[in-house]
């Protein structure tokens, strides 16, 4: 059984242009299981010149251990630790003289679910939200948590028709919540997919939010 602390150490991977010299950072979270390096080398496929590329490491490889779809007071304090992580990079970067815009947000599967969350809950006019099969986390979706303040920041989602760990119709009920926020949402559905990211969802997320 995983130990009811959170770890104190955290261990942050850093790649690209180094931040004092990059025009934008990016933050890029790892699914369950997987690892801050196997996020980032998806950067090589991403149009991501003079980007500062930021990867935090789960611990134990996990962000918060239940599903994404459990009551949230089971992910706890997992899930608090993990949000409270990202506040504290993205306050790294917009302290170092970045404007939001210049700071986009990206994950995968269980990483694309707490970037949802934390951009949601922190919402302010990102540069982008890349979501690559994903939805916001909780039972059911508590929307007082969260802030009308994303100024038309274009967020992607993507997702199967039938994936087995995020259900479509969440990815959909996330769409419109954050909509309702002010994002400019696109929800894309790729039928069959596995799970897994796939060529056209980079092709969309480079022509249309690292344009």
């Amino acid at each position: 059984m995983r130990n009811s602390s959170v770890p104190a150490e955290r261990v942050i991977l850093r790649a690209g242009t180094d931040l004092q010299r990059a025009d934008k950072v990016m933050l890029m979270l790892h699914g369950r299981g997987a690892t801050a390096s196997d996020i980032l080398s998806i950067s090589d496929h991403l149009n991501l010149q003079n980007a500062h590329l930021i990867a935090p490491q789960a611990p134990d490889s996990t962000w918060y251990p239940q599903s994404f779809l459990s009551p949230v007071k089971q992910n706890e304090p997992w899930l608090s630790s993990s949000l409270h992580l990202l506040r504290e990079v993205l306050d790294e970067v917009l302290s170092a003289a970045f404007q939001s815009r210049q700071v986009y947000v990206l994950g995968f599967s269980q990483g694309a679910c707490l970037t949802l969350e934390f951009v949601a809950r922190n919402a302010r006019p990102f540069g982008g939200v890349i979501a690559f099969t994903g939805g916001l986390i909780g039972e059911t979706l508590n929307e007082e948590n969260y802030k009308v303040n994303f100024e038309k920041t274009k967020i992607f989602i993507a997702n199967s028709d039938k994936d087995p760990h995020v259900p479509l119709a969440r990815s959909e009920e996330s769409k419109r919540i954050l909509e309702k926020l002010g994002a400019d949402v696109t929800l894309k559905v790729y039928p069959g997919m596995a799970h897994t990211i796939i060529e056209d969802e980079i092709i969309w997320v480079n022509e249309n939010i690292l344009n």
